[in-house]
């Protein structure tokens, strides 16, 4: 999980931080600290040798201890990271999928996740139904409302 984060992190050339510099900040490490909680629950995508692609995890977050992209102590927060050698070629959006699917099949209403503004990402959740219900000059909070997930259209 450590690996993926830093790549979830690090989505950009222009912004890398060293692995040891993200887990030295507790808001990045509460996203991994004390894996897997009982509520906790993600999937990891393997190449055919078994080495990881990336990986997509959700964790409930209590409001004393807010992610980046905290809506309610109810909604999981999803992170996904994708190696950035592994990146474009539908890892992410099988993860985000599965990762979907399985949380609506626990009887999840919603999913959260905060974005950066100018990651490429973002127009891959927006393709997947997630609609941005925060902004700011930095990220954006975006949510997966699994109620009506997916779409017909």
């Amino acid at each position: 999980m450590t690996m993926m984060l830093v790549a979830a992190m690090n989505w950009s050339d222009a912004h890398q931080l060293s692995s040891a510099d993200l887990l030295a900040d507790p808001q990045v490490w509460n996203y991994i600290a004390d894996w897997p909680r009982a509520d906790d629950h993600g999937l990891i995508a393997a190449d055919q040798a078994g080495a990881s692609l990336g990986a997509c995890w959700l964790r409930y977050r209590p409001s004393s201890s807010r992610g980046f992209g905290f809506l309610a102590p109810d909604v999981p927060e999803l992170t996904i990271g994708v190696r950035a050698e592994a990146r474009r070629a539908g890892v992410g959006r099988a993860l985000l999928r599965d990762t979907a699917k399985q949380a609506q099949a626990r009887g999840t209403a919603r999913l959260s996740l905060s974005v950066e503004q100018g990651n490429p990402a973002a127009h891959l959740y927006r393709s997947e139904g997630w609609r941005v219900v925060m902004s700011d000059v930095e990220a954006d909070t975006m949510v997966l409302d699994l109620l009506t997930w997916p779409r017909t259209s």
